[in-house]
């Protein structure tokens, strides 16, 4: 029988199904514990981060007191690391040539009615400043796995291009890449590229499930998908986001195995997952979320961005546009710190719509607002939206990173660089509405920078945009 190891570089190993199998029989033993319940979460209140086993605990336990004990605590460890921030992003769709059979995804090879397209990059261009002109800083870019029509030397192209284009006052500082498991030598081209983060979703852990669902196409090879965020790593990449599609597999198992993957990375490169993804299956081309089921609903859901806040309390959380607003809001109190707007999931798009007739989307968009909707309802609920990249460029990155983020330092840098960007988006982009809203929470915040040095060159730099002498300062 394969052992558990978190420190091997063996996915079945590091991610070990008689480990998750004895794991959630644990959980459902010791769900009604109270004297173990509670010292999980006063080892959760020390913002060090608890195991696969003790979440998996939390999972299992419905006592109404002890959830709302949880609730509270993961929204005061989410305070306490990223503050009132919300990170602003967009995703860009490249190409949905794709060879793999994912039952799950309308990309997938048997799929003939589906449009395939692929951007040129005189296309890229065009949709770029297209996302420019809404305000966007930073993107996450998407493409099927196909050699033939996305080639890494395809990706490469795009990020070159995308970096390339200043637009009035826009400018992507930051492209975070989504593409399929790669080799070493490919990561090592991706991250001399000057990529963000390298995210690849697992989809599911459960190895049985895992090959059923992605019967043909190079997918199919769960360990060398599972390895990925090792070679990635090996090529240079020190910032990689993981992510399960719940509703394929069973949740208790895909938290247990997510939870394993980062307990993993720190293991074996001492630095955890820079942002953890919760995406759901969703209606799409060729695909019915019924068919699936491992559906949550979304009071389970919510719980389960909850308990990844307190097991990983410095990772960066991701929720998607397949989310609408209401769900939206309670996982941005309950751990999310990442969200996009006004986005697309066609291939394109941004430019102007697509006829319907020639729909390329991956999956059905839920919110369907604009960036200065969203931006504008997060400072109605009390956030400040962030259009900040500086960590990237100043090279804080991976451990460096997650030093300054554990030890609570990063709120000198990211809450002046938060506010700065707001006032550029403000300046540049916002409706009058969302002007007024923001300069009175770029007031009041500034009081907040714990540093008085930094916050009085913050405040006279946001003095300068507003003059519109100068952008893009950082700390």
């Amino acid at each position: 029988m394969t052992q558990y190891n978190p420190k091997s570089l063996n996915a079945e190993e590091f991610i070990n199904d008689a480990e998750i199998l004895d794991t959630l029989r644990y959980a459902d033993e010791n769900k009604d514990n109270m004297e173990l319940i509670d010292s999980i979460i006063e080892k959760a209140k020390l913002r060090k981060g608890i195991d696969h086993r003790e979440a998996s605990v939390l999972l299992a336990c419905e006592d109404p007191e002890k959830l709302r004990e949880i609730y509270s605590l993961a929204e005061q460890i989410k305070k306490d690391f990223y503050g009132e921030r919300i990170v602003m992003f967009a995703p860009l769709y490249l190409s949905n040539y794709c060879v793999n059979g994912c039952v799950y995804c309308p990309y997938h090879l048997k799929n003939k009615h589906i449009c395939r397209k692929k951007l040129t990059q005189e296309e890229v261009k065009a949709e770029v400043i297209a996302l420019q002109d809404m305000g966007h800083k930073r993107l996450a870019i998407e493409a099927g796995e196909d050699p033939v029509n996305n080639p890494i030397e395809y990706i490469l192209e795009c990020i070159d291009t995308i970096y390339s284009i200043k637009h009035k006052n826009g400018a992507i500082r930051r492209v975070n890449v989504n593409i399929a498991a790669t080799t070493v030598e490919n990561y090592k081209k991706l991250h001399d590229a000057g990529i963000g983060t390298y995210i690849l979703f697992q989809e599911t852990y459960n190895k049985k499930s895992y090959e059923e669902l992605h019967p043909t196409g190079p997918k199919h090879n769960y360990n060398y998908h599972t390895e990925a965020m090792d070679r990635a790593m090996e090529g240079g990449i020190d910032d990689v986001g993981l992510g399960v599609l719940f509703g394929l597999e069973l949740y208790r198992y895909e938290l247990a195995g997510i939870l394993m993957h980062a307990e993993h990375l720190e293991a074996v490169h001492g630095v955890g997952p820079h942002t953890i993804s919760v995406p759901r299956v969703k209606p799409a081309d060729d695909i019915d979320p019924d068919e699936f089921d491992g559906g949550i609903d979304d009071e389970t859901f919510c719980k389960i961005i909850a308990i990844i806040r307190i097991a990983v309390p410095y990772t960066g959380m991701i929720i998607s546009t397949r989310e609408n607003k209401s769900v939206r809001e309670k996982a941005l109190r309950l751990g999310i710190s990442q969200i996009s707007g006004g986005s697309k999931t066609s291939v394109g798009g941004y430019v102007e719509p697509e006829p319907e007739e020639e729909n390329s989307a991956q999956f059905d968009v839920s919110d369907q607002r604009t960036l200065d909707e969203v931006v504008c309802w997060l400072m109605e609920l009390g956030y400040i939206p962030s259009f900040c990249t500086a960590c990237y460029r100043e090279g804080r990155t991976g451990d460096r990173f997650m030093s300054l983020c554990k030890s609570g330092q990063i709120q000198n840098c990211c809450h002046p660089n938060a506010l700065m960007t707001l006032e550029e988006y403000l300046v540049d982009y916002a409706s009058p509405k969302t002007r007024e809203i923001g300069e009175k929470v770029i007031e009041r915040e500034l009081l907040n920078i714990p540093k008085e040095k930094v916050r009085k060159i913050a405040a006279e730099h946001i003095e300068d945009i507003k003059n519109n002498n100068k952008r893009d300062f950082r700390f």
